[in-house]
């Protein structure tokens, strides 16, 4: 897992106010929080944070620098949430979490899925149902992803969490009977309409007056 630095600033001010005069400027608020260690209010530059995410994954750790100085500088962080705008996605908060090298963290990985499944070649739908998994481990022993061979994957079948090959150095925090992928069987065609069937003369003619005795106003049934 790549390590990064990522350099912020103490933030002073604190409300909606200040944080609209920073996203103004190029910067969003943040928090960085830990175990053993008091929240520092922070600001940072979130372009240089989000290439580093986009190219490494959300799990990457970095090495703190304040600017200023601090307690923290020096600490190493993973970004515990990210806060974006509903429209266009833009970041507007991060929440740092410092951790210990030496200390097991908890940390979902998302699942990336690899060849197309022999089943989908007759028909069959893959159904992507757990898409991040939950383990615990060392914060440089963190992965990036875990890969899943799909290819043999008939009509019916499915893989597990128990089924997966996980790197070492990492303990499953999820349920192991938990289904990740599965191939359904194909959507069943439309049951065909049903035959047209005669009906005698009389017989339709019987049908079509009780049908409209049945919906006559009540007022009009009184007066027979």
């Amino acid at each position: 897992m790549a390590e990064n630095q990522l350099v912020v600033e103490v933030r002073q001010e604190s409300g909606k106010g200040a944080a609209r005069r920073l996203r103004a400027a190029g910067r969003i608020p943040g928090i960085c929080y830990g175990r053993k260690t008091a929240p520092l209010s922070v600001s940072l530059d979130p372009k240089p944070l989000e290439q580093v995410l986009a190219a490494d994954g959300l799990n990457t750790l970095f090495e703190l620098k304040v600017e200023g100085g601090s307690v923290l500088d020096g600490s190493r962080v993973l970004v515990r949430e990210l806060q974006r705008t509903p429209v266009g996605g833009h970041l507007v908060h991060a929440d740092l979490y410092t951790v210990d090298l030496a200390q097991t963290v908890r940390v979902q990985v998302p699942v990336h899925l690899e060849g197309i499944p022999a089943g989908v070649k007759f028909g069959g739908i893959l159904e992507h149902t757990l898409r991040e998994i939950e383990f615990e481990c060392l914060p440089t022993a963190i992965p990036e992803e875990i890969r899943v061979d799909v290819s043999a994957l008939e009509i019916g079948m499915s893989l597990h969490v128990r089924d997966l090959t996980l790197p070492p150095g990492v303990e499953l925090v999820d349920d192991p009977e938990l289904a990740v992928v599965l191939v359904a069987a194909p959507a069943a065609e439309e049951e065909a309409a049903a035959p047209d069937v005669e009906v005698p003369e009389g017989e339709a003619a019987a049908a079509a007056e009780g049908e409209a005795a049945a919906s006559a106003p009540d007022d009009a049934k009184d007066k027979d």
